[in-house]
């Protein structure tokens, strides 16, 4: 199938189904430098983030998390909205996203300028306090953070969706760990760490958004992880129309309508040229 071919398919099933809940995972991403968790099987390009209980109960790792984070962080704060957010930010202006609903902690479909959107996961941008649920800017804690440790200045290493870095080998012990300004509790950048329960009036929500849907499109992700793939077992509950545009396979590929392996960015454009003719 050639990518013009399935941006007809998708322009048609949006056109069938004009009030879409959208889903996006990391390959919407992936165009702004932001890597991706799994390859096309679905299986861990690296090692599992890290664990929320671990992250709580052990200090070396929150002190590995921090000291990574000086790595991986400035590649989140710094990346660009890409095509397939753009053209997101395009399907929404033209009526058709009744509702986003993004995996990604990036925030870049609002700086794309999408206006309906639920952080499934939380945001990046942001550290709250674990003890007095104090939120601060990701940065002031980064820049403290960089301040405090000046000897993990020199450190490279590749960059994982969540602002973590793929930073191996190294003594953490001596790192400095950010502490709350207003109680000195544990820091936790504002997103749902695996092994942590996406809060209940979120999922709430979207359930509901979802139910007054003509269909669920998702895009970019391979729904491993049960907090999207609930979405498309709801669809499938409620009798409305799923649609999946990503690279390889998905853990709802026998839930939908419509499969399309093809490039994220390349298809939506050609979605886009093609719902306007359609319009015309």
């Amino acid at each position: 199938m050639s990518t013009e071919n399935a941006g007809q398919q998708l322009a048609e099933f949006i056109h069938r189904h004009p009030r879409l809940f959208v889903l996006t995972g990391a390959g919407v991403s992936t165009d702004s430098g932001i890597p991706d968790y799994r390859d096309s099987a679905g299986n861990w390009k690296r090692k599992q983030p890290v664990q929320h209980q671990a992250f709580m109960s052990d200090l070396y790792v929150r002190q590995r998390y921090w000291a990574r984070s000086l790595v991986g962080w400035p590649v989140i704060r710094d990346a660009l909205p890409g095509a397939a957010h753009q053209a997101i930010f395009q399907l929404e202006k033209l009526g058709h996203v009744h509702q986003l609903v993004t995996q990604n902690v990036d925030r870049l479909h609002q700086s794309a300028g999408s206006q309906n959107v639920i952080d499934l996961h939380g945001r990046s941008d942001q550290v709250r306090c674990m003890g007095c649920g104090s939120r601060f800017p990701r940065n002031q804690i980064h820049d403290q953070s960089a301040t405090d440790n000046p000897a993990y200045a020199h450190y490279t290493a590749t960059a994982a969706p969540d602002g973590d870095a793929d930073l191996e080998g190294i003594d953490f012990s001596a790192f400095q760990i950010p502490h709350c300004p207003e109680c000195g509790g544990i820091l936790k950048p504002d997103v749902v760490f695996f092994g942590d329960n996406v809060p209940k009036e979120r999922v709430l929500f979207a359930l509901d958004q979802l139910k007054r849907s003509d269909a669920l499109l998702v895009l970019g992700s391979s729904l491993m992880v049960y907090s999207g793939f609930r979405f498309c077992r709801r669809a499938q509950e409620w009798d409305i129309p799923i649609c999946a545009l990503n690279h390889g396979v998905t853990r709802a590929d026998d839930l939908l309508s419509l499969k399309l392996d093809q490039p994220i960015s390349e298809t939506l454009s050609s979605t886009l040229r093609q719902l306007i003719d359609i319009k015309s």
